[in-house]
């Protein structure tokens, strides 16, 4: 199983992440891709991938229109679903299904790959995830019954390891104050 880089920095801490890289690399590969397909690059599609880059956690399309309209006018909803709608098609961005939310693409995907999305349930942050045996077990399992899957992806909801830690801090601390009193 291969990884993505670690979690961004953000408000909960998690600063091991070359975070402007990141974003510099989401935009790169949106203009790498655009320049391929003949695709136009509007101003709004590039603001929307940048704040999906920004983020590192799965953002819905009205939260991207707060996002985007900051202190001056919001994009109307439907032109953000349509930026949303040509970045997945162009597989720069995945729609996380349990949160109806979007994610940047942090790797380039073969035809036969499994998305796997591990979604921390306490800060949110989204790790994309590999696994050549998972879509071998899936593919087979799926021609087994006929089926052909249009979007092969897995999430899965937890705690990372960094919040996990945390918490466990956090415990022990109330223990230590605990047996103080």
């Amino acid at each position: 199983m291969s990884t993505l880089p670690p979690s961004p920095a953000g408000p909960h801490g998690h600063d091991d992440h070359d975070h402007a890289a990141c974003v510099a690399g989401a935009i790169a590969r949106f203009e790498e891709c655009c320049a391929r397909s003949g695709a136009r690059l509007t101003p709004l599609r590039r603001r929307v991938l940048e704040e999906l880059a920004d983020s590192h956690t799965p953002l819905g399309a009205y939260d991207l229109v707060e996002r985007l309209g900051g202190s001056g006018e919001k994009p109307p909803p439907m032109s953000v679903y349509r930026a949303l709608d040509f970045l997945v098609s162009e597989g720069l961005v995945h729609r996380i299904e349990s949160r109806n939310a979007y994610l940047v693409c942090g790797r380039e995907h073969g035809p036969d790959d499994v998305i796997v999305f591990l979604i921390c349930e306490s800060c949110g942050v989204t790790a994309e995830v590999a696994s050549h045996a998972i879509g071998r077990d899936l593919a087979w399992a799926t021609r087994g019954a006929g089926f052909t899957p249009r979007t092969p992806v897995v999430e899965i909801a937890g705690s990372c390891a960094r919040c996990r830690t945390a918490a466990g801090a956090e415990a022990a601390r109330t223990e230590r104050v605990e047996a103080a009193r």
